[in-house]
């Protein structure tokens, strides 16, 4: 096993990067069979079809592009789509196009075009950036891409206004690469990618499930592993150290498309693990969780929480608005917990490994200040 360089990051700072890195042009690369690869002119790839292709041009494309081009799949498709692909001096669109070895491929790659979306002046708490990536601390209440209800004022829109020209394209636009998202009203850490070479590299690794990503939670109630209850539920277990392991398929609600369903057939394979950090209440009503990703779908933490009887408080979707024990906890309490207007949950802990120098890097956010409030009206402080 080779060990990378950890570089753990806490608390959070505020770096400024302003250097640029352009993509590099006019260059060669040899070992391809049948010739090399070059760039002609500003933005031409020129390359030839390797032995043994598939018999599909995309997918002959996709197995012969030099790492070099750092051209994704989808760009690739896009390209095919538009005509910028030629065989043998001839456009070819079809994806299913035969193609032989030995085949001239001549692809034009179009400078990086300007996003249609507008940058915004949006104050961002940046914890780490360099020229392939950024990640930020996002706040609870600010969308993450803009979309028909939400076309501006998100986290795409403010990356636009804060890296500026050192975007050097992803997906053939200048614009940041989004390789993974949190709910609007959840905060915490994201990493975007600034380069397509990154947004690939990224990618990958959450496709993997290779990325550390940990949470915190505010619950309903307590799961505790004597608990017949949850044992008793489908999916459940738990393993050495109290943990709660929460195994099951998610997929959109059959009636309400807003909302992710629990499903054992068909939808996609989901893992939650979560153990008790603080318990509140005498009796014990309410617990601060740690909850880390094996998968990492829609609402996962939310839906799975809510399934085991442990809904997140202030979730208007999955959680209900339940009303703790009077007598269990101080009237403070009680009412922190009835009137917190989201779901209380925190994005508190990223790692993964940097695409472009393969450190490993690890990043910490303290909880904001409303979930810090939460927690102290429900130890009566």
């Amino acid at each position: 096993v080779t060990k990378r360089p950890m570089i753990t990051m806490r608390p959070t700072t505020i770096v400024a990067v302003n250097s640029v890195t352009n993509r590099a042009r006019n260059f060669r690369v040899a070992g391809l069979t049948g010739g090399e690869l070059s760039f002609m002119g500003l933005d031409q790839l020129v390359f030839r079809i390797g032995d043994d292709p598939p018999q599909r041009l995309d997918k002959a494309l996709v197995r012969d592009v030099p790492e070099a081009a750092v051209l994704s799949r989808t760009r690739l498709a896009r390209l095919l789509e538009e005509g910028a692909v030629r065989v043998n001096g001839a456009v070819v669109s079809e994806a299913k196009a035969r193609v032989q070895a030995g085949d001239l491929i001549e692809i034009v790659v179009p400078e990086a075009r300007e996003s249609h979306m507008a940058p915004e002046a949006i104050a961002l708490e940046v914890v780490y950036e360099d020229d392939d990536l950024i990640v930020v601390n996002k706040p609870a209440g600010m969308v993450v891409h803009p979309a028909p209800g939400s076309p501006e004022g998100t986290l795409v829109n403010a990356l636009l206004h804060h890296c500026g020209d050192s975007l050097s394209g992803v997906g053939g636009a200048k614009r940041p690469g989004i390789v993974h998202r949190i709910d609007k009203e959840t905060s915490g850490l994201l990493v975007v990618a600034k380069s397509d070479a990154a947004h690939q590299g990224l990618a990958a690794q959450f496709e993997a499930h290779s990325v550390e990503r940990q949470y915190r939670a505010v619950v309903y109630g307590v799961p505790e592993a004597s608990d017949p209850r949850l044992r008793g539920l489908r999916g459940i277990s738990f393993e050495p150290g109290n943990i709660l392991r929460i195994a099951t398929r998610l997929a959109r609600h059959k009636t309400d498309r807003q909302r992710q369903a629990v499903l054992f057939e068909g939808g996609r394979h989901a893992v939650t693990r979560a153990r008790v950090i603080e318990s509140f209440g005498t009796p014990s009503v309410a617990a601060l969780m740690e909850c880390w990703l094996e998968t990492g779908r829609t609402h996962q933490i939310r839906v799975h929480m809510a399934y085991a009887g442990h809904g997140l408080i202030g979730d208007p979707v999955y959680g209900g608005r339940r009303k703790l024990k009077e007598k269990a906890l101080l009237p403070a309490g009680v009412a922190a917990a009835q009137e917190f207007p989201r779901q209380a949950l925190h994005a508190a802990v990223l790692g993964f490994v940097h695409p472009g120098t393969g450190a490993a890097l690890r990043f910490e956010a303290d909880l904001p200040q409303d979930m810090l409030a939460l927690l102290s009206a429900l130890r009566g402080a």
